[in-house]
């Protein structure tokens, strides 16, 4: 019999963090001008309707997707064929259950939680949203079983699609909103049933109902990336042959493969649910201390960012969604690297439970230590580069639309997120590789505690006038480094492997400091010698500037890795054609 083609932990997570990266600029192409569009109180109501939609998202499928995942790839590795298609027609009935009771549950909750975050204005949005969570249940039915048979390219052209879909539809009905809503305020007639007195206000009553027009755009994504996924699976199939079936033996009933499937996923769920639940109460404890720190000395806060108000034409009534809008434009890059090292997480799961299912402790060993490496040498670099072109990098993107107001709040945010972004980066991935292994409860607990202590600290900073939103930067850093050192040490001590700390940090350190360091050089003095170009333009001395050091500093990390031999042998192995890159790169020795 032929051998079974699977993608290997690299070549698989390739295929997603190429899929992520373009995701990534659609998303970017689709949150700039959407952000310009529907300015950062736009962007106030959009972000905490995702807030309340991320925790009942988790609840009716986090866990799932990953018990199907694992254990599929756990059956394949043993032959038993018929085992995994049982667990695909399992888990499609519980998926669509969850998504079912997901939606109405969200649609239940949409006035309690706009109401307790004093934040009304957000239920639209809310509501535009909640059918992608029935949606995205059912693209995880495929999602989780393709993964689980070492199949990512299905899973990362489904994510292209939704995020196309979403770029699309969202910013589209935003568009149309809102020129609908200004046509109401040059008629002199109600803007959205609110009668206005200037633009201010106008648009004031037309940004709620922009942002519910941008989440349904999500939900529309969702449903194109559904659609591929169901026309890819009934003409391709599993690619599981008959003779294969044939000689596989009798499944497990159902009801036992559904038990096993809720017995794993309830505490992966839990885990997640936890932390989506976190970052609800953080996102309704945050604004409301804002509002506490802002009631307290609104002069002091009004002398911190006197200048971003008044160039935002924001309202007193608004300073508080302003402020937590500018927190939000940094979590598109904060969260854009450890968005990237999901994919490794993702393929970890089933290249390392088929190594924990037939006990290949050098298998064991080669996929811990290659996804830590592999997640460092990218998120070094690109969290230094982060910090240190901060500024920049906000102005290339939001200088010209409304959201230039805020970018003074959010540099100081963004460095901060920019050097502790790694931290960040390895905790997903470290739960994902605890869960194949079958150690489910560990980021469970993890999760418990570094949430505890997210939620105290940013009750704490949050609400001191002085502090105000830079806190809740200091809670959730405090809230990574206690996951990962728990998950770290745990999964270090139930496999045994003993990581080169040489090999899988300090070399790719260095060379990310050096990048760093060329990228802030660099810049500061092509700013200094370059002058062409207005600030209103998209092309100027401060945009070449930035492009220009980015590259710069690129290079230099790469040439810096290759001279201190920061690239393993067995990461190369594992990627499309990695015998011939490896041979090249140990010609030259430039391999650990």
């Amino acid at each position: 019999m032929a051998k079974r083609k699977s993608q290997s932990l690299l070549n698989g997570a390739l295929v997603l963090l190429v899929a992520t990266l373009l995701v990534k600029i659609i998303g970017a192409i689709y949150k700039i001008p959407l952000s310009n569009m529907i300015g950062t109180v736009g962007r106030g109501y959009y972000d905490a309707a995702y807030n309340i939609y991320l925790p009942i998202y988790t609840i009716s499928m986090a866990g799932l997707p990953v018990a199907v995942s694992k254990m599929v790839s756990e059956q394949m590795a043993l032959g038993h064929y018929r085992d995994a298609r049982m667990i695909f027609k399992v888990s499609s009935k519980i998926f669509l259950i969850t998504g079912t009771l997901g939606l109405i549950i969200l649609l239940l909750l949409a006035y309690p939680y706009a109401a307790l975050s004093k934040n009304l204005p957000t239920i639209p949005a809310i509501i535009a949203i909640a059918p992608s969570i029935f949606f995205c249940c059912l693209m995880s039915i495929f999602r989780g079983y393709y993964e689980g048979l070492r199949k990512m390219t299905p899973t990362a052209v489904s994510e292209v699609f939704e995020a196309l879909g979403k770029l699309i539809f969202g910013i589209v009905l935003a568009k149309l909103t809102i020129n609908h809503g200004m046509a109401q305020f040059n008629q002199g007639e109600p803007v959205f049933g609110k009668t206005v007195s200037n633009i201010s206000e106008a648009y004031s009553a037309i940004f709620p109902y922009a942002a519910a027009a941008a989440a349904l755009g999500v939900t529309l994504g969702t449903v194109l990336g559904l659609v591929y996924l169901f026309i890819l699976y009934k003409i391709k199939g599993d690619e599981i042959t008959r003779e294969e079936l044939v000689n596989s033996p009798e499944p497990e009933k159902s009801n036992t493969i559904a038990k096993n499937l809720i017995k794993f996923a309830i505490p992966v769920a839990t885990s997640s649910l936890i932390f989506s639940i976190t970052n609800m109460i953080d996102s309704v404890m945050v604004q409301n201390r804002l509002q506490t720190a802002i009631d307290k000395d609104l002069p002091l806060i009004k002398s911190l960012y006197g200048a971003s108000i008044t160039m935002g034409n924001v309202l007193d009534k608004d300073i508080k969604t302003f402020l937590f809008g500018a927190y939000s434009l940094s979590l598109d890059f904060k969260n854009l690297v450890p968005n990237l090292a999901m994919a490794l997480g993702i393929s970890a799961i089933p290249a390392l439970s088929a190594a924990w299912a037939i006990k290949n402790r050098d298998e064991i060993r080669i996929s811990v230590e290659s996804v830590i490496r592999v997640i460092l040498l990218i998120s070094f670099p690109a969290g230094i580069g982060m910090a240190v072109l901060s500024e920049p990098i906000l102005s290339l993107l939001y200088s010209r639309g409304e959201s230039a107001a805020a970018i003074p709040i959010t540099t100081p945010i963004l460095a901060a997120y920019g050097f502790t972004v790694f931290i960040m980066a390895l905790s997903t991935p470290m739960t994902n590789m605890l869960q194949a292994i079958g150690k489910p409860m560990v980021p469970l607990k993890a999760l418990t505690v570094g949430a505890t202590a997210k939620i105290i600290v940013n009750y704490v900073l949050v609400g001191i006038p002085s502090v105000n939103i830079n806190g809740a930067v200091v809670g959730t850093v405090v809230c990574y480094v206690i996951i990962l050192g728990i998950s770290l040490y745990s999964l270090i001590k139930t496999t045994g492997v003993k990581i080169n700390v040489v090999s899988v940090a300090i070399k790719p350190l260095i060379c990310a400091l050096l990048c760093g360091a060329a990228a802030f050089v660099s810049y500061m003095l092509l700013n200094r010698f370059l002058s062409f170009g207005s600030s209103d333009s998209i092309l100027n001395s401060k945009t070449l500037a930035t492009f220009i050091s980015i590259g710069i500093a690129a290079v230099i990390y790469l040439i810096s890795l290759l001279l201190v031999r920061g690239i393993a042998k067995d990461d190369i192995l594992m990627l499309p054609k990695g015998e011939k890159i490896a041979k090249t790169l140990e010609k030259y020795r430039f391999l650990g």
